[in-house]
C-alpha cells in the first residue's frame, strides 16, 4: 500500500498540465484515443490549446478531397485561430487555402506540398501570413517566380523555405533561373533552403549564395543545370553546408531508414460520413462517440505499410 501511495491519479493532474501531454500526441490520437477515456478529457482536448500544431501530412496525401477538406476545416477551427504549425498536403480546392488564411493568422511553420496551388492564389493567400518562417511548398507544380516573390514581399520573417520538385515534373524542361532570382531578391534572411531536382541553373546557386547572407544550409541534390565547381563554394561561401547536385544514392540511410522495408511506418485514413454537423457541438462529443465494437461511429482508420520498391519509379542520376 505505500508503494501504490507513491503514484499519482490522472485526474489529480491540473487541466493545463493535461493539456500540456496531449499536444505530444498524434492528431489521430487526439481526436479518437483522449475523448474516449471520459467526459472530461474530452473537453479538454476539444480546447484551442491542444490544436496549435497539426500535422495531417501522411494522410492527407492518400486521402480524397472531400474528405480533406471538411476535416482540415474542423481541425483548424478547434484552433480558434492559435494555429502556429500546420503540415498537410495534396489540398485541391481554392476555397481551402482561403480558409486557412482566414483562420490561422499567426501560423510559423506551413507545409503544403504536392498542393493545386497557383500564383494568383499565392498572391491572396500569403496576405494574412505575414507571421510565417518556415513554408514548404514541394512538388506544387502550378507555381512559379511569381509565386515566390509574393511569398518573399508578403513573409518577411521567413528563414526556411522547401521547394523540391520530384524528377520526373521536370525532366525534359529547359533550365532556369526565374524562381532562384525571386528567391534571392525577396529573400534575404533564409537560413535554410532545399531546391532538390530543381531546374536552377549555377548563376542562379552563386545569386542565392550572394544575396542571402544568413544562409546556412543549401539542398541542391538532383539539380543538374549547377556545377559548384565554377563558385569556389568553400572559399567564397565556407559556413553554408551543401548538398551538390550528384545524387550516389537517393534513399541515403539517414534521411530513408524509417521508411524501409522493415520500418513500422504507417498511414492512417479518415472515412467520415457527414462531417460538416459531426463536430457543431463540442459538449455533446462524449456522449455517443463509440458503437458496440468501440470504433468512432463515423469515423474508420485503415493502415498501410509503407509502399514496396518505390525506387523503380525513381529515375537514376543523368
Amino acid at each position: 500500500m505505500e508503494v501504490a501511495a507513491d503514484f499519482r491519479s490522472w485526474d489529480e493532474l491540473i487541466p493545463d498540465a493535461l493539456g500540456v501531454i496531449f499536444t505530444h500526441l498524434s492528431v489521430q490520437e487526439r481526436l479518437t484515443i483522449v475523448p474516449s477515456v471520459c467526459k472530461s478529457w474530452a473537453e479538454l482536448v476539444a480546447r484551442s490549446y491542444c490544436w496549435q500544431e497539426i500535422d495531417i501530412d501522411e494522410w492527407s496525401s492518400c486521402c480524397e478531397p472531400d474528405k480533406l477538406d471538411p476535416l482540415l476545416e474542423m481541425l483548424i477551427t478547434r484552433s480558434s485561430g492559435s494555429l502556429r504549425k500546420l503540415c498537410v498536403s495534396c489540398i485541391q480546392t481554392e476555397r481551402m487555402f482561403t480558409f486557412i488564411a482566414e483562420n490561422a493568422p499567426f501560423l510559423e511553420t506551413l507545409r503544403l506540398s504536392r498542393c493545386n496551388i497557383n500564383d494568383s492564389i499565392v498572391e491572396q493567400f500569403t496576405r494574412s501570413l505575414s507571421m510565417l518562417s518556415f513554408l514548404d511548398v514541394s512538388c506544387c507544380t502550378n507555381i512559379g517566380a511569381r509565386a515566390l516573390e509574393t511569398i518573399g514581399n508578403n513573409c518577411k520573417l521567413l528563414e526556411g523555405l522547401c521547394r523540391n520538385m520530384h524528377p520526373l515534373d521536370t525532366a525534359g524542361k529547359n533550365f532556369n533561373d526565374d524562381e532562384a532570382n525571386a528567391i534571392a531578391s525577396t529573400m534575404t534572411k533564409l537560413k535554410h533552403l532545399e531546391m532538390t531536382y530543381h531546374l536552377i541553373k549555377t548563376t542562379g546557386v552563386l545569386q542565392i549564395l550572394s544575396n542571402c547572407h544568413k544562409l546556412e544550409f543549401l539542398d541542391l541534390r538532383g539539380c543538374w543545370g549547377v556545377k559548384l565547381e565554377n563558385i569556389l563554394v568553400a572559399q567564397n561561401f565556407p559556413k553554408v553546408k551543401i548538398y551538390e547536385p550528384f545524387v550516389t544514392d537517393f534513399y541515403e540511410k539517414d534521411e530513408w531508414e524509417d521508411f524501409s522495408e522493415s520500418s513500422e511506418y504507417l498511414t492512417w485514413d479518415f472515412v467520415a460520413g457527414d462531417m460538416n454537423g459531426y463536430y457543431d457541438n463540442e459538449s455533446d462529443i462524449e456522449d455517443e462517440m463509440w458503437d458496440d465494437e468501440g470504433r468512432l461511429e463515423e469515423l474508420e482508420f485503415r493502415f498501410y505499410q509503407g509502399i514496396e520498391d518505390a525506387e523503380m519509379f525513381w529515375p537514376p542520376s543523368p
